[in-house]
């Protein structure tokens, strides 16, 4: 059990396009193998929560991590994942793991009802405008700070450029 002193972070992990599209007809509307390597790396052993539609994209639970999945359907139940009907309950959930960072990984919705209580966002900006339904919210410039980011070209396996961001509430905003 965790020291209740212990800082636990609250953080989006997401992929969006230069327009913010994060999917198109329930997938993502790229393919950037690094992508998925810096997702499995920040993740792993970490709480990963997400939205319903989300958990059924990824066909299975990922594994290495406490899948939290949040829906208000009571007849979902998948064998490898926590289910709960809000977002309150699955963050109490996760904290009870020992884990330093919670992760929340989709899909549209929920990211836009937690964008005002998570503290950090780890964003691979694909540097694409992309045709989609599924958005990212506006990050505000005035509440976020960028604290780093590393470019990278399209290549033979990584369909397009991309950056990976990391944001931190700022501070100072009020």
């Amino acid at each position: 059990m965790k020291n209740n002193s212990e800082k636990v972070f609250l953080a989006h992990i997401v992929a969006a396009s230069e327009n913010n599209v994060i999917g198109a007809n329930g997938d993502m509307p790229w393919h950037l193998p690094n992508d998925f390597k810096y997702f499995k790396n920040k993740t792993w052993g970490m709480p990963v929560i997400m939205g319903r539609k989300s958990y059924e994209a990824l066909k299975e639970s990922l594994p290495g991590r406490i899948n939290i999945v949040i829906t208000k359907k009571t007849d979902f139940h998948p064998k490898d994942a926590l289910v709960f009907n809000n977002i309150e309950d699955a963050i109490t959930k996760a904290k009870e793991s020992d884990a330093k960072e919670i992760f929340i990984i989709g899909g549209g919705e929920i990211f836009k009802q937690t964008i005002d209580i998570v503290s950090r966002i780890y964003l691979t900006r694909v540097h694409a405008t992309i045709e989609g339904d599924t958005y990212y919210p506006e990050i505000n410039k005035n509440i976020w700070k960028l604290v780093s980011a590393q470019s990278f070209p399209a290549d033979d396996k990584n369909n397009y450029p991309y950056t990976f961001e990391v944001w931190e509430k700022n501070i100072d905003a009020s």
